[in-house]
């Protein structure tokens, strides 16, 4: 028997497909559902300090070669979502995502995630389309290694770092968020569409954030580049549509994979069906452990 146990910083993980953020809503059933179909660590839609609607609709439409969405960071707040998930059992296989302005908002909610059971933050520094938020986070690194600095300081927290490909040099921001246990690569492509017979724009925020098949390339490109340089646990995202894709995103350096818009394409199926065929082609290969495979084509 082959195995596809990976590990994340300090984390073992048995399964190396997770649920990525921002795909499923922020209640407690959805997140468990996922975890019981298969997946390692869920991470959950981005939580900030207070409750915040988000944009009006739509803030989600299907294109040719994936998706775009402008959802606008709704979520409930944090004191609400704690409270989702009060009763649940399963902390050690979610992975909170959280938001905010600056270090005193992320230290502030890192804390109160990790009083609540849960042992690690991924940080959502990588948001294409909310002013003040994400990716206008995520591109100034004296910022983002501030916020790590913060975290690691006050908490003990395994941190993951969700990274932006909207910049000139995504080495620059991961060199400023070193400190993290991992990086998370990519969040979506900032992107725009049109509808040419109604002559509106497909999402009522105009851009939004690209996801899907057609995004795979950027984020290998992104998870290569990132490896090479920096050698630190990387989870890749963007694009995973079935096993294969999974098994690209590992020969370039990623311990573990998250997928998002292939859920649309799936259904919560898609996690038992990727670690499966990981398994199969590592057996057909005569590899042993998916340990193996990690950054392969790199290390050559």
């Amino acid at each position: 028997m082959v195995s596809i146990s990976t590990r994340v910083g300090k984390r073992k993980i048995e399964e190396p497909v997770m649920l990525a953020s921002g795909i499923l809503d922020e209640t407690s059933g959805s997140i468990l559902r996922s975890l019981e179909s298969g997946a390692g660590i869920s991470v959950t839609k981005s939580i900030g300090t207070e409750e915040r609607k988000g944009y009006s609709t739509p803030i989600v439409s299907v294109i040719k070669t994936g998706m775009l969405n402008a959802v606008g960071l709704a979520n409930p707040g944090i004191d609400a979502f704690l409270e989702e998930f009060t009763e649940v059992e399963k902390k050690d296989r979610i992975a909170v995502s959280i938001f905010g302005k600056d270090s005193e908002e992320f230290s502030y909610l890192a804390k109160r995630v990790e009083e609540a059971g849960f042992g690690i933050v991924e940080l959502n520094l990588s948001c294409p389309h909310v002013q003040g938020f994400g990716s206008e986070v995520g591109q100034d690194p004296e910022l983002v290694e501030d916020i790590i600095a913060e975290i690691r300081g006050k908490t003990n927290l395994q941190i993951w770092a969700k990274l932006t490909p909207n910049v000139t040099d995504l080495i620059e921001i991961a060199r400023a968020a070193e400190k993290a246990d991992a990086y998370v690569l990519i969040n979506t492509l900032k992107a725009t569409g049109v509808d040419i017979y109604s002559r509106n724009f497909l999402l009522s925020n105009k851009i939004g954030g690209y996801s899907g098949p057609g995004i795979k390339p950027v984020a290998l490109r992104a998870v290569y580049d990132v490896f090479r340089e920096t050698g630190k646990d990387i989870i890749g995202v963007g694009g995973i549509t079935d096993w294969s894709d999974a098994i690209e995103f590992f020969l370039l350096g990623a311990k573990a994979v998250q997928v998002g818009t292939g859920i649309y394409y799936e259904d919560y199926a898609i996690f038992r069906k990727i670690n499966e065929g990981i398994s199969n082609y590592l057996e057909q290969e005569k590899f042993s452990s998916l340990d193996e495979i990690i950054g392969l084509m790199v290390r050559k």
